[in-house]
């Protein structure tokens, strides 16, 4: 089975890739289609934009395409910045940036306070326009400071009390065991696993 990954996010690509390595699913770049070329998330929630983002993938490339949007949501801020989450210090996406705004904005606030999960929707898209959905979160902390060299995002600031570390500080095993995305990806590999058994009926 051929899935097209309709990301630009490199970070994204690595850890999907191998998520779904044991799978025997055949995974394609995106880059391997230049002419899809940039496509606006401008959607109001994770769900809208996975699925813009995957449909206009399968049709521009004929293939079974799966897309992702995922986001930090800190209930001190109300569930922000959410499906802005990329974008959060400015237009052009800057992790480090990012990651400075949201300390300066809780800078006052208490650690009990701090509360904030990952989440992700993953959509399948597949050639006739069908279009299936699947959701993962994952509940942390925010770190008062940066912690790790590891991921991307505000992966340094998002810390599990349970495994006393930031996702940057985990291992990839076990982020890709643990994560939103991972959760996300579980749900996507059980309509892949029914999308096989059809197309091995045909």
């Amino acid at each position: 089975m051929k899935l097209v990954l309709a990301t630009n996010n490199k970070g994204k690509v690595r850890e999907m890739s191998e998520i779904l390595a044991p799978y025997e699913i055949e995974v394609i770049s995106m880059d391997a289609f230049e002419h899809i070329g940039e496509i606006e998330e401008d959607g109001d929630t994770f769900r809208e934009n996975a699925v813009k983002k995957a449909s206009i993938t399968c049709e521009r490339t004929g293939l079974m395409s799966l897309a992702d949007d995922s986001g930090l949501e800190v209930d001190h801020l109300g569930g922000a910045p959410g499906i802005h989450s990329a974008r959060f210090a400015g237009e052009e996406k800057n992790d480090e940036a990012n990651n400075t705004k949201l300390l300066q904005l809780l800078a006052e606030v208490p650690a009990e306070r701090r509360t904030a999960r990952f989440r992700c929707v993953v959509a399948v898209a597949v050639p006739g326009g069908w279009v299936y959905t699947a959701e993962g979160t994952c509940e942390g902390v925010i770190a008062g400071e940066p912690r790790g060299d590891g991921g991307f995002g505000y992966d340094p600031l998002f810390y599990l009390p349970e495994y006393g570390k930031t996702f940057a500080e985990l291992d990839p095993g076990t982020k890709n065991k643990i994560s939103h995305r991972a959760h996300a990806l579980a749900g996507a590999l059980d309509i892949l696993s029914e999308l096989k058994k059809v197309e091995g009926k045909e």
